[in-house]
């Protein structure tokens, strides 16, 4: 529901929220409002829309000491400098001489449809679910037009904001900053909570409180990144997981980006999130325009877990492939840590079969199939099959994966050549870093230059000669270095500036993505980077799986799943069982409590079948049957945190998913360490639980209802300490237990 009031006040709103804007005394945007529902008319929006200033002294925005000023206002697009001195949103010079913006109100329009693009990442949703709102403003004293675009949809607590801006001029101008836009508060009195980390310990959520001055992550690495996510949350200083207010961003990018709250000297907060301005620079030419990334707002008064179910929502509605959202994923066997380069024909059919036997859907063939690859040394960029390894050709070798009754996929790394790749014999010039200087060399590899759209030409026809000589219907698509010396050969030889490079760069990813799926629409895209490098909402777009990590050791699969499902659905999080030792840790888990962590999230397996004991494939199969019966619950379910190692607690962890007619609840419960001192009871309360229903646990007997559910809360599998050896459930370190709550038909108590 969109109502504008007298042309000056615009209030977006859905049941949920209510997101208000109008206009300021010099024609430039005010924000009023983001949260809870209002119910309001056009005399209660007048009264508050009166200005109010908390300046002072400060400098006045006008020529005649009108008494106004953007110092502390609450803006929609704040522009530096004009007597507003907190960083802004969006910077243009000419020949090196800045601008000082003044976009004004013209006027605005509406739509009722945001339809789905390949072309670049953004969100959709189908006519008469979204409203979208863009306001005209001009700066005549340039000749620039900025649009404001704004999109609240039927359901949910999302609100999304991109802009537009459009050179009216007769000369180019640069664009040095255009950030997405954000959200202005009237307090600072919010935890910024944002996930970070490394490679190998991706998305760890981190806290810290806001201050005077500016509190910010960003990425220029040419990714999103393993160090930083894009995403961020702002979560009121008294607010718990599961309660208080709690403001999350995002964005549907995949590239370098800037996310900061910066307090001022009144303790009001500006939150702005968008490409990071360094290393940018856009040259606008006359007619031209230049449309940022989506920034996605959402809100929610549930704490951080009703957060969560907001992106959880938003992701899988208007950013998903409708295709991927309710179907269900194949259970892969992917052969990496099983063989990694050291595999024949043989070998892999063997590991293929064995995979069919214990009921797993698609067979991934990953790195080391083509050129000379033995190694990571070699032949990244020739995408032909490694005739040693397959001496019959990989058209054989996949239909022969077929006659087992399972699909294949394969792995590609297109953004990377090696040294000894033909494809950089022959095109030296395709390489990222400037031509006859030192370039700086990653996991023995080179970054292709996405930005020149020949490589993306050359990398589709590629691909395209494997995709239809296999039939795949699975790519594992990996991005395994960041990028330095960032330089286009192609940028340099067409007069572009080398600040659209990594821009354009990402645009070549998305470009690549784009004309695989119209190629191929039934075709599923793994995206990978590194592990996490590049899970972000610009992938998942495109990929309706991301792998989580290259840590597959299941404790540490506790901290980064936690902090990705804060912010990413289910059913995005590509989960696999692998062998023990663990290859990253070294630390041996048991196969039940791997399953249980991966089985919140898209599964799949990655050890050597053929090398288990006849009793671990036994558990496997029935696992995977487990799996299958509860994945309507990952694509299509309610998550909740109940219990994370952050609270005061760090040896217990708690994870629910809810199905989405509430008939079921699976609680999966998860104990680090063993503790001789562990109480006797250990509850949980189940919130949701119905109180007027009776549930059925998986192994009990016993029938309880969600009154008790609630309050008195469920039992907790015993822990062994001793005296109790005859009743544990749980026995030694690294333990968990999944239970199935299932609501009985006649629920009425």
């Amino acid at each position: 529901m969109l109502k504008i009031y007298d042309n000056r006040i615009f209030h977006l709103a859905n049941d949920a929220v209510s997101y208000i804007l109008y206009l300021l005394p010099n024609g430039q945007l005010g924000h009023l409002y983001y949260g809870p529902r209002l119910d309001v008319d056009e005399a209660t929006l007048t009264e508050y829309t009166k200005l109010e200033s908390k300046s002072g002294g400060t400098v006045h925005f006008s020529a005649d000491n009108t008494l106004f000023t953007l110092a502390d206002q609450l803006q929609e697009y704040p522009v530096y400098g004009t007597s507003d001195f907190r960083q802004g949103a969006v910077a243009v010079s000419q020949n090196t001489t800045p601008f000082y913006l003044n976009f004004t109100y013209q006027g605005y329009s509406v739509a009722h449809e945001k339809k789905r693009d390949l072309r670049f990442p953004r969100s959709f949703a189908k006519a008469g679910a979204v409203d979208v709102l863009t306001i005209d403003l001009t700066d005549t004293a340039h000749d620039l037009k900025l649009q404001q675009h704004y999109a609240i949809f039927a359901q949910g607590g999302a609100v999304v904001r991109w802009q537009t801006l459009t050179n009216t001029g007769t000369a180019p101008v640069t664009i040095d900053r255009m950030l997405s836009g954000g959200l202005d508060l009237p307090t600072a009195d919010y935890q910024f909570v944002q996930l970070s980390g490394n490679w190998v310990r991706e998305r760890h959520v981190k806290v810290r409180p806001l201050a005077q001055g500016t509190t910010s992550i960003e990425s220029q690495r040419g990714a999103s990144s393993h160090q930083q996510n894009p995403y961020v949350a702002l979560q009121a200083k008294n607010g718990t997981l599961r309660s208080g207010d709690a403001y999350g961003f995002n964005l549907i990018y995949s590239g370098n980006f800037l996310a900061q709250a910066e307090v001022n000297e009144w303790d009001q907060t500006r939150f702005m999130i968008g490409i990071h301005p360094d290393q940018f620079a856009w040259q606008l030419d006359p007619s031209a325009s230049f449309s940022t990334p989506e920034a996605v707002l959402t809100y929610s008064s549930a704490g951080l877990n009703g957060l969560s179910q907001e992106n959880a929502v938003f992701a899988r509605d208007h950013v998903m492939a409708p295709k991927w959202r309710d179907q269900p994923r194949p259970v892969v066997l992917n052969s990496w840590e099983a063989a990694y380069f050291d595999f024949d024909t043989d070998m892999l059919l063997k590991l293929a079969a064995a995979g069919k036997k214990v009921g797993v859907d698609c067979f991934v063939l990953d790195d080391g199939w083509f050129g000379q690859r033995d190694s990571d040394r070699s032949s990244l960029g020739d995408w032909q099959a490694n005739k040693r390894k397959f001496p019959h050709g990989l058209t054989q070798f996949a239909q022969s994966i077929r006659d087992l009754g399972l699909d294949f996929g394969l792995w590609f790394e297109p953004e990377m050549v090696s040294p000894d790749a033909k494809l950089l014999a022959a095109h030296p010039d395709w390489v990222v870093a400037p031509p006859d200087e030192r370039r700086a060399i990653a996991r023995n590899q080179y970054v292709l230059d996405f930005a020149n759209p020949t490589v993306v030409d050359n990398l589709f026809d590629q691909m395209k000669q494997v995709i239809d000589a296999t039939k795949l219907t699975y790519i594992k698509w990996d991005m395994n270095r960041n990028i330095t010396e960032a330089f286009s050969q192609y940028l340099a030889k067409t007069g572009r500036p080398q600040g659209e490079f990594f821009h354009r760069y990402i645009c070549g990813v998305y470009d690549l993505y784009a004309r695989l799926l119209k190629a191929y629409p039934d075709l599923l895209i793994e995206g990978c980077a590194g592990g996490g490098g590049r899970f972000d909402l610009g992938i998942m777009f495109y990929s309706p799986m991301i792998w989580v990590s290259d840590d597959t050791d299941a404790l540490e699969r506790l901290k980064i799943q936690t902090g990705t499902a804060l912010a990413y659905p289910l059913s995005a999080m590509s989960n696999h069982v692998t062998a023990v030792p663990n290859d990253q840790l070294n630390r041996t888990t048991p196969l039940a409590t791997r399953f249980n962590v991966a089985l919140f999230g898209s599964l799949g397996y990655e050890l050597d079948l053929t090398k288990e004991s006849p009793a671990v494939l036994a558990a496997i199969a029935e696992q995977i049957k487990t799996y299958k019966k509860l994945q309507p619950l990952v694509l299509t379910g309610r998550f909740e945190f109940l219990r994370t190692l952050a609270e005061g607690d760090h040896n217990t962890l708690a994870w629910a998913m809810v199905a989405a007619d509430d008939s079921q609840i699976v609680l999966g419960f998860y104990r680090v360490l063993a503790d001789p001192d562990g109480d006797a009871v250990d509850r949980l309360a189940i919130p949701f639980a119905d109180p007027h229903a009776r549930y059925a646990i998986s192994g009990r007997d016993a029938v309880v209802t969600g009154s008790a559910l609630k309050h008195l809360g469920l039992r907790l599998p015993y822990e062994f300490n001793g005296p109790n050896e005859a009743v544990a459930e749980l026995k030694g370190d690294f333990q968990s237990k999944v239970l199935i709550l299932t609501k009985e038909a006649n629920d009425a108590l």
